[in-house]
């Protein structure tokens, strides 16, 4: 990852908020043309490797799922992006903030946590988007 000494601070701090450390797995589904390039290269500095995409049939300990609100069903999302969970794995769902193009309603994250088996614990506010962390109950 190249960039200035604020970058790649900003990009450290960035991963450390979402608890991502060498060695970790990470899945990324729902990458787009809109996805925060800040968010990948600082999952992947702090991982030490490539996320895996959304084919990858192996165990991850994180999955970065990008959702905006016209993608589709976000509970199922959530379903599906935890097949692959390691038992202490985590699914940081990450939304365009409040007010921006492709945002979801106040009610949907709670709702596609609760329907998927999942709780939501912490959120983290990310340039453009916000990010919560999904967790098993």
């Amino acid at each position: 990852m190249g960039g200035t000494a604020d970058q790649t601070a900003e990009a450290a701090a960035l991963a450390t908020r979402l608890g991502i450390t060498r060695g970790m797995t990470v899945q990324e589904v729902g990458y787009d043309t809109d996805t925060d390039d800040l968010v990948v290269e600082a999952v992947e500095a702090a991982s030490g490797q490539h996320m895996v995409d959304e084919d990858y049939d192996g165990v991850v300990d994180a999955v970065i799922l990008w959702w905006r609100a016209d993608d589709g069903d976000l509970g199922d999302a959530v379903v599906d992006a935890m097949v692959p969970l390691a038992d202490a794995g985590v699914i940081w769902l990450l939304t365009p903030k409040h007010g921006r193009p492709g945002a979801l309603e106040p009610a949907d994250i709670p709702d596609a946590a609760s329907t998927s088996g999942m709780r939501r614990t912490t959120s983290v506010t990310l340039s453009n988007w916000q990010a919560v962390r999904l967790v098993p109950r």
